[in-house]
């Protein structure tokens, strides 16, 4: 038997699988697959952490330790919820209504988890939308203006996108609320419309601009130095046309690519600025739901995000083949 026999892959499922990986719509099935075992991994971990949690949840249920509620009344709620049941019984109830899509309810709030994440995850996709924007605003804005130029200005432009990714969100956050709410009185402390949307969604993109800024770069400077830059130029097409339409499409591709795990990163820090502007969203809910012990509420915020950043990952591949069309005739050539 010879080297290269020894390792070719052999049998129907290699097969199978070079075929999905072979197609975009193969790549996005593949992808489902593997964010549903994501999906149930994250709802088991969280599951099986919150049991490990010291305390009742029947005490929680009835208002706490505090409340000193009798026995009888403890036994009954432990009943009624399953609480005297086996772990594993427990653990087999809660994947099932993850099956028929039902999250169960609320211990403290007495509403369906499906409801109250359904009433709060509006204002944090607005807020991360917002700053997912702002964030590629400055990336594309920082490259465009300094990138492969010589002197000062791409050194500047380097140290201002190290500086940006370095900022903490929270002390970004209360930076912004004293300078500009505050003191200035631009924007309001508090407030619900659109105004109310700036300094949280700058307080989220801003930081995540910068690492944004700092991968187009690196990829930007390697795009200047290719052939199709000459070519272009050599046909007569202007260099601010060559750095706008040819080079930043070939620059754009990994931050597209991180832009999942960007969206990922908004929506855990969102849980640290909607309390410091005191907005709705699901990262007050999901405090709340911690600090309660209110364990459907917390699997279900947890599963709602788990799934929204897998669905952000599957449209990150597409927006990186609408960018890119090669990436589209190259998987087309592969099959």
């Amino acid at each position: 038997m010879t080297a290269e026999t020894a390792i070719a892959p052999s049998g129907p499922r290699p097969a199978l699988l070079a075929r999905l990986r072979a197609s975009l719509g193969g790549r996005i099935a593949l992808r489902i697959l593997s964010a549903l075992v994501l999906l149930w991994a994250v709802a088991t971990i969280v599951f099986f952490l919150q049991h490990l949690v010291p305390g009742d949840p029947a005490l929680a249920i009835l208002g706490g330790a505090s409340a000193n509620p009798p026995p009888e009344t403890v036994a009954a709620v432990r009943a009624q919820y399953g609480f005297d049941q086996p772990l594993l019984a427990q653990y087999a109830d809660f994947l099932g209504g993850l099956v028929r899509g039902d999250l169960g309810s609320s211990y403290t709030m007495k509403e369906p988890v499906a409801r109250i994440i359904a009433e709060q995850i509006v204002p944090t996709l607005q807020l991360t939308g917002a700053s997912l924007a702002i964030a590629w605003a400055i990336a594309i804005g920082s490259t465009l203006l300094t990138a492969a130029r010589p002197g000062l200005a791409a050194r500047i432009g380097s140290g201002l996108e190290v500086v940006l990714a370095a900022l903490p969100h929270f002390w970004l956050g209360v930076v912004l609320l004293v300078v500009f709410a505050v003191t200035l009185h631009w924007l309001p402390v508090v407030d619900d419309g659109p105004a109310g949307l700036v300094l949280p969604a700058l307080t989220l993109g801003v930081p995540l601009g910068g690492f944004l800024a700092q991968v187009t770069r690196d990829e930007f400077d390697a795009a200047s130095r290719q052939p199709f830059v000459l070519s272009a130029l050599s046909r007569g097409t202007r260099p601010r046309d060559v750095r706008w339409r040819h080079v930043l499409r070939h620059a754009a591709l990994p931050g597209i690519a991180l832009s999942g795990w960007g969206l990922g990163s908004l929506i855990s820090g969102a849980v640290v600025v909607e309390v410091i502007f005191s907005r709705q969203g699901i990262g007050q809910v999901l405090v709340t739901a911690v600090t309660s012990q209110d364990l459907p509420l917390v699997i279900g915020v947890t599963f709602v995000v788990a799934l929204v950043y897998v669905i952000a990952n599957i449209l990150t591949d597409l927006a990186a083949v609408a960018v890119d069309p090669r990436l589209r005739t190259s998987i087309g050539g592969a099959s």
